[in-house]
């Protein structure tokens, strides 16, 4: 991939990541972080709705299945690990009872297609 790709490609991931903040933010989710960076992976989003804590994968590509399959096993481990260094910071999740964790998929194929796929994986948190 040449340097001029992966900046193409860097920017329709920020802007499918604010179109997904977007999308969560009209469903009534508070937006706790956008590309939370720790030592052992990134979470792309993080949003919370009443009890519900939830970590979210952003995929952009040419269509919904293409997205859907880019969310690899790889993918998902890298969000588990990073969901738990997040929650290992007692001050993130915020006062009050522990919230329930979901993980969460959101898909985009431009022009205006997107899904929120809520509950995407992590039976096994």
């Amino acid at each position: 991939m040449t340097r001029i790709e992966r900046i193409r490609a860097w920017r329709r991931g920020h802007i499918g990541e604010t179109a997904a903040a977007f999308l969560l933010f009209s469903k009534g989710y508070r937006i706790l972080a956008r590309r939370y960076k720790t030592p052992v992976g990134e979470i792309d989003l993080i949003a919370r709705r009443g009890k519900w804590l939830v970590f979210v994968e952003v995929k952009v590509r040419r269509n919904i299945p293409e997205a859907l399959e880019a969310i690899s096993g790889n993918n998902k481990s890298r969000v588990m690990r990073a969901a738990r260094w997040y929650l290992s910071r007692p001050w993130k999740t915020g006062p009050g009872p522990d919230p329930f964790l979901r993980f969460d998929a959101i898909v985009l194929a431009p022009p205006f297609s997107i899904r929120h796929i809520e509950n995407a994986w992590g039976e096994n948190f």
